[in-house]
């Protein structure tokens, strides 16, 4: 019944804006009687249905200012708020400008007093508008100019999007913007609504997971649509204080369908090096709203449920140390947008502000990328509250950005779940200015890696990466995912780690990761002569570089590789088997243990379907199906893979 009464309703939306406004009409009235007559003909139907239906029939909109498509980033907005996308529309402003001079208009000064009020409503009836319908909502004086803001309303209801301004220097107009309606190019609906919005509301406040704050009432208001129809809509203020969203959404007062949405928050916007770049060599970019909602359901601003405004939330809080104090950075409106200046020093204040941002920004977004992928609450990850899905809390991770501690170096404390990780950022002094640690991703990215790596073998006891064949495997997990996060097509590029940092282009390692033995000749058997973890780390993120290409030359790249772990092409597949294989080894793994955790887990996962694959890459760096405890090359694959 309800899809019936919105289909007639909003007929006039289904069709292109050429369509001619007479044809429209035309059709519209036509249909309108062919199912009016079907209602009328089934039996079935009862008497309260058929009246009310006659009503919509009746008091259906049609279109009349068609909006072109060309002005749709000017006047329409797709947001997601709660896990649902709304698109919301605006009407578009005229505005004119008349210079310092303004302009004189003729104001009947029997119908309107000169007061501002009286002045903006004889201005606007000026430009042929019915002045019964518009209203005064606010305005103020500067110096020798005077402001209006009016709204514009019918039958006694409001407009919601159909406002004006005009700005006024003595008795002559300066500009004016309008999207007021004229009336006599399209049907008002009647102003009363046919649902009752108690009816609806519950399910509209589970769709967007929000409720009606006490003493918030709703209202109605007419509401002008991207075809030019005017719709009765109910409006109701909602909040989740959970996520920190406030906004308001206009159901049809007919179908009760919701028909848009307005957003009152400020959402957050960050000034950093983007998760898939190296370093502050590769640019800075503004980036809005990237928490993904599904690995970080309250955002990345809130703590105790609690929104905050500063570099702090629930995955991660980012600061720099003032004598032994906390110093965050603060944005009431969630705008951290300072930019690095590399020819400065990294402690001056816009560069400090860059640093903390981009820490908090590169850390959540690895909260919330290895989330998708496995390193949830149940496997131990890092949150202050885990909502009550396993795990331990209070364990964000603290980024000491510019910590004084050191120089020229970064690491990451790893302590058992429930506890806080610390993730130590310092300044580097290769290079004058200094350069920052907290503007070199790989870095950030290779630390956090820590984590991951640290929590989840052994079940969260982080007591399980301590030997030193294990702690190389630590090392070359880090170093694999930060190269990862870098790898942008089918083409697999050479990875290089810290480059900027240390202000050379092979970076902080011997040799860039590739699959060319040229360019990277490390092999297994290279462990018998390396001692330091940093050095066996080497050996091992160059094998699952091997793998990584590999997997990818034969099952393809996905660009939406961030977001959806699901994919079958072999770059997701690769970080699957990275993740999975962290639950399945044994604490303090060794190279043929962690292999083997890699194949285990493509059996779980996949059925084996990548198995020889991973064998083969595995064998082609000297880790073959025969290696053993004596670092000895092998290049054997099984039988079937041959």
């Amino acid at each position: 019944m309800t899809s019936l009464k919105w289909l007639v309703h909003h007929l006039p939306d289904f069709f292109p804006y050429s369509f001619g406004r007479a044809v429209l009409r035309l059709f519209h009235l036509h249909l309108t009687r062919v199912i009016l007559a079907f209602a009328m003909s089934t039996s079935t139907l009862s008497s309260r249905f058929f009246s009310l239906f006659v009503s919509l029939a009746l008091l259906s909109s049609v279109s009349a200012i068609p909006w072109p498509s060309t002005s749709k980033h000017a006047t329409h907005r797709r947001r997601n708020i709660g896990g649902r996308e709304v698109e919301s529309f605006h009407p578009e402003s005229t505005f004119k400008t008349f210079g310092s001079t303004g302009r004189s208009f003729a104001v009947n000064q029997q119908l309107f007093d000169v007061s501002i009020e009286g002045l903006a409503i004889a201005f606007f009836g000026s430009r042929g508008f019915d002045t019964s319908g518009i209203k005064y909502r606010s305005g103020y004086s500067a110096g020798e100019f005077q402001y209006a803001y009016l709204k514009q309303s019918a039958n006694g209801i409001d407009f919601a999007n159909a406002v004006a301004n005009v700005v006024f220097k003595g008795d002559k107009v300066v500009s004016f913007g309008s999207s007021f309606v004229n009336f006599s190019s399209v049907r008002i609906p009647s102003a009363t609504p046919s649902i009752n919005l108690k009816d609806v509301l519950p399910k509209i406040q589970s769709e967007f997971n929000a409720t009606k704050p006490d003493g918030s009432e709703p209202a109605l208001e007419y509401l002008v649509q991207s075809n030019g129809s005017v719709v009765l809509a109910y409006v109701v203020q909602l909040r989740n204080s959970l996520i920190g969203a406030a906004f308001e959404v206009f159901v049809d007062a007919i179908s009760g369908v919701v028909l848009s949405i307005t957003d009152f928050v400020a959402h957050a916007s960050y000034t950093v090096v983007p998760i898939d770049k190296a370093s502050f060599a590769d640019g800075l970019q503004t980036v809005t709203n990237p928490q993904d909602t599904q690995a970080s359901p309250s955002g990345w601003h809130t703590i105790n449920n609690k929104a905050t405004t500063t570099t702090a939330g629930n995955n991660v809080v980012a600061f720099t140390l003032r004598n032994g104090t906390r110093d965050f950075q603060e944005s009431p409106i969630l705008t951290f947008m300072a930019k690095y200046d590399a020819a400065a020093s990294p402690n001056t204040t816009d560069n400090t502000n860059a640093a903390r941002a981009n820490a908090f920004y590169v850390a959540n977004r690895v909260h919330d990328i290895a989330y998708r992928y496995g390193f949830t609450e149940k496997a131990f990850n890092f949150q202050h509250d885990n909502f009550g899905k396993g795990g331990k809390g209070n364990d964000s991770v603290d980024v000491i950005v510019h910590d004084p501690s050191g120089l020229n170096n970064a690491y990451f404390s790893v302590p058992p779940d429930g506890e806080p990780g610390t993730c130590h950022m310092f300044i580097w002094t290769k290079s004058l200015p200094n350069r920052d640690g907290s503007m070199d991703n790989g870095i950030l990215i290779h630390e956090m890696a820590h984590g991951i790596t640290g929590r989840m073998t052994g079940g969260g006891t982080a007591r399980c990466l301590q030997t030193t064949e294990s702690g190389g495997l630590g090392e070359g997990w880090s170093d694999t995912f930060a190269g990862w996060m870098e790898q942008s097509s089918r083409e697999t590029k050479d990875i290089t780690i810290g480059s900027y940092v240390y202000n050379r282009t092979r970076g902080l390692r011997r040799f860039p990761y590739s699959v060319n033995t040229t360019t990277n000749p490390l092999r297994y058997s290279d462990l018998k002569k390396l001692t330091e973890v940093h050095y066996i780390g080497e050996v091992w993120a160059n094998m699952l570089h091997n793998v990584y290409a590999s997997l990818v030359q034969q099952f393809d790249y996905s660009s939406d590789r961030f977001t959806n772990p699901d994919s079958p092409a072999g770059n997701v597949v690769f970080l699957r088997l990275f993740i999975d294989s962290l639950a399945i080894q044994p604490c303090n793994p060794t190279f043929v243990q962690a292999r083997n955790a890699w194949i285990q887990a493509d059996v779980n996962r996949y059925g084996g379907k990548h198995r020889c694959t991973v064998f083969k890459a595995f064998a082609s760096r000297g880790l073959g199906a025969k290696a053993g405890p004596q670092f000895d090359d092998d290049g054997t694959i099984p039988p079937d893979c041959s």
